[in-house]
Formats: C-alpha cells, sequence, structure tokens
C-alpha cells in the first residue's frame, strides 16, 4: 500500500508518541507498504519549530529535517500545477493549507493518507484516509 503522512504521523513516529495509534504504527513498520511524504509535510514542520509549537533535538530545524530526509524511506510526492488546482476543488470544512494539499495530493497519486485528524477523515474524502 502506499502511504502518504500527515505532518502529525510524521513527527509522532519521530517522537515515539504514544499518541500513535497502533494500527498505524504497524503500517509504518510494515515493509511492504510504500511510505511517501509531501514536501508540504517539510514546509508545515518547519513552521511549527519556527513558530515554537514544536521543539527538535537539534538547534538546526533546517539541518534536522535535512537529516531526516536523508536517512528515512520515503519517496516524494511532488507538488504540482495538478495538486495545487486539486487543492482547491476539494470540500474541506477549513482552509488549512497543508491539510488542503496533503489531501489533494494523495488524491491525485493515489495514495492513503496516514492521519488522525477528524477534520479530513469526517468528510467527503475518508475513504482515502488510512
Amino acid at each position: 500500500m502506499k502511504l502518504l503522512l500527515d505532518t502529525h504521523i510524521l513527527l509522532w513516529s519521530l517522537s515515539g508518541s504514544e499518541k500513535l495509534p497502533t494500527r498505524i504504527k504497524n503500517a509504518l513498520e510494515k515493509k511492504s507498504n510504500d511510505l511517501w511524504l509531501s514536501p508540504i509535510t517539510t514546509w508545515e514542520v518547519l513552521m511549527l519549530c519556527e513558530k515554537g509549537r514544536i521543539k527538535v533535538d537539534h538547534k538546526d530545524s533546517v539541518k534536522w529535517i535535512n537529516e531526516i530526509l536523508k536517512t528515512l524511506p520515503f519517496s516524494e510526492a511532488p507538488l504540482n500545477h495538478e495538486v495545487a488546482i486539486r487543492s482547491r476543488q476539494i470540500d474541506l470544512p477549513h482552509q488549512n493549507p497543508a491539510d488542503r494539499f496533503l489531501v489533494a495530493t494523495a488524491l491525485v497519486y493515489g495514495l492513503k493518507l496516514l492521519t488522525v485528524d477528524q477534520k479530513i477523515r469526517d468528510n467527503d474524502h475518508h475513504k482515502l484516509c488510512f
């Protein structure tokens, strides 16, 4: 299965958080699953660091995220015009750009979105969520 990680799933998996549901932890560990990451997740992690909403083990958040991108087995789900257009066509109950781009990315690339975000899971796009 091709799985796109929502930002909180990436952060929880890296920190070993108890918030990470067992079903998602198992999916992340299953060798036959392909793990995908959007550049939007990188952007959102850096924004959270800049705002002080998350703390990383490294003083330089850019260096930290680059190390993660080099060492973890993710495929990149590139942003492109199709994703940008789709992000404006989807029906979400909010205008959060990161969520819109992640849902659009999952739709365009045929990925399952690993998320526990109820705002995404409860709408018309719940079938694309894992």
